[in-house]
């Protein structure tokens, strides 16, 4: 089916539908002059029918944690329980609309307000919002909310946000956004924080220091504390990129390890499906004495008094609270992605303090992982090697680990994207690639919490017969997929940001 729109049926919308309520003469009659089309849109028309093996059709080209296994480092892409779904469809969740009274919206306002609690807890932060719906969004919120406690403070001139060489791009990008310079220290022998460097970075104009922790070499920074001290004795604040907590929860937590400020990503440690940009949540949790610059409203709860209209049933009434006149404003045009904050809800009541086997598990199967592709029953691993580099002071890793196919370029000139093409013939997402970029040709693997020890075995026996095939095979691969290699200096170059509904066949 070559192409998916040239076969016609009964002429339709793909959609069952019922008569219209009203004529289509007094439906233009409420359409703004120049808001209604001139001419029919170029869409192909099928039967319904016809729509669904389409889109079924598309379905089955993806490839989704649900087809097989996701291995995409820093994104952790687990399983997410159907009983999440389930949840957020309920009529008292999925069928309200934010400016309903707040007597309408007793239940999700009470998840809010509980969802805001634990967040809070789990890192050691005092006070929460969930307006963010991106990982990056929240990034620049709390930067935001740091530069405002600066300017607060009469330190408007401090202008510079320190990020380590192994930090997430969208650190620097975010701080970008904000107008800060970045200045980037080089990570010590062995993948870790050089807090020598650190030590030179930082100075009168330091406003922050972003770091993930553990970092994307998935090495815990050990002293992370003296760095947070640094800083601190600078006058900056502590800036916490939570993308890896899903390795530290209930072990410790960013309060411990003196940040001021973190961003959580729900879609990623709370289980919430995402990929391709979006769904997403990025809260932010922050100290005391940033609380006041966050983002208005926040969900709030007092005792119901004889005053009150009926809440639910616990005592409470939950309500939106101002933040006050000092918050950076909204970031957000309702108060967050409401679906992902009920599904990362609905994990964290029925996982609890079992939270912490979450962690564990997610360590042991990252280490695992790591040693048994690194020692292989027989030598078929030629020309793999593993970070971090020789010097580091630990064979552990955290939730993921870094692989290095630079001596396989130089052995056969198969390159780590070569690697990475050829898994997606066997089954499988392939690893995040070139990423960090302090390691050569990088392939970074997070094998996450929910795969078993069958299915870790399996990929790296796939890998190491990757690695021993000919280096023909590997670097022309992708070759059972529905899209070959493409052209990615041409699409980058040429960027493509709608479809080109004139282009239907029909028209």
């Amino acid at each position: 089916m070559s192409d998916i729109f040239s076969f016609r049926g009964a002429p339709g919308t793909g959609w069952s539908q019922p008569s219209p309520i009203l004529e289509e003469s007094e439906v233009r009659k409420s359409i703004p002059n120049g808001a209604s089309r001139k001419a029919l849109p170029g869409w192909p028309r099928a039967s319904e029918p016809e729509i669904v093996r389409h889109y079924t059709w598309l379905s089955n080209r993806n490839f989704g944690i649900d087809t097989g296994f996701y291995p995409l480092g820093s994104c952790t892409m687990k399983h997410n329980p159907r009983l999440n779904e389930k949840i957020v469809q309920l009529p008292g969740i999925d069928r309200i609309h934010p400016l309903q009274p707040e007597s309408h919206l007793q239940g999700l306002l009470s998840i809010f307000f509980e969802m805001q609690e634990m967040l809070a807890e789990c890192s050691g932060m005092d006070s929460v919002t969930l307006q963010p719906v991106a990982g990056a969004q929240g990034e620049f919120t709390a930067i935001r909310c740091i530069q405002e406690y600066h300017r607060s403070n009469g330190e408007g001139h401090r202008d510079k946000v320190i990020v380590p060489d192994s930090a997430h791009g969208t650190n620097p990008a975010s701080a970008s956004m904000c107008g800060y310079e970045i200045v980037e220290i080089p990570s010590a022998e062995g993948g870790r924080l050089d807090l020598g460097a650190l030590s030179a970075a930082v100075g009168d104009d330091t406003a922050a220091m972003m770091i993930t922790n553990p970092s994307t070499l998935g090495l815990f920074e050990v002293e992370i504390t003296e760095a947070a001290r640094i800083v601190h004795e600078a006058g900056g604040q502590m800036y916490y990129d939570g993308a890896n907590f899903n390795a530290i929860i209930g072990k410790t937590d960013p309060g411990r390890m003196g940040f001021d400020a973190v961003h959580y990503n729900l879609h990623k440690t709370f289980s919430q499906p995402h990929g391709g940009g979006g769904p997403g949540s990025g809260p932010i949790g922050v100290r005391e004495h940033l609380s006041r610059f966050l983002p208005t409203p926040v969900a709030a709860r007092k005792s119901k008094g004889a005053e009150d209209p009926e809440g639910v049933g616990d005592g409470f009434w939950y309500f939106w609270e101002d933040v006050g006149e000092s918050s950076i404003g909204k970031v957000q045009q309702w108060h967050g992605n409401a679906g992902a904050v009920v599904r990362a809800w609905a994990f964290y009541r029925r996982y609890g303090r079992e939270l912490e086997m979450m962690s564990e598990h997610a360590v042991l199967n990252s280490n695992y992982l790591r040693h048994i592709i690194m020692n292989p029953d027989k030598e078929t691993a030629e020309g793999i090697h593993c970070m971090p580099a020789e010097g580091a002071d630990t064979d552990l890793v955290m939730h993921e680990f870094t692989l290095s196919m630079a001596p396989l370029k130089e052995l056969n000139g198969v390159t780590g994207k070569d690697v990475a093409k050829r898994l997606l013939d066997y089954g499988y997402m392939s690893p995040t690639v070139y990423f960090p970029q302090i390691v050569p040709e990088c392939l970074m693997i997070e094998p996450t919490e929910t795969e078993s020890k069958e299915v870790l075995d399996q990929f790296a026996s796939d890998l190491h017969s990757v690695l021993s095939e000919d280096p023909e095979t590997v670097t022309s691969a992708p070759h059972t997929t529905p899209v070959k290699r493409v052209d990615e200096v041409w699409a980058a170059r040429n960027l493509v940001l709608r479809h080109p509904g004139d282009s239907f066949p029909g028209r």
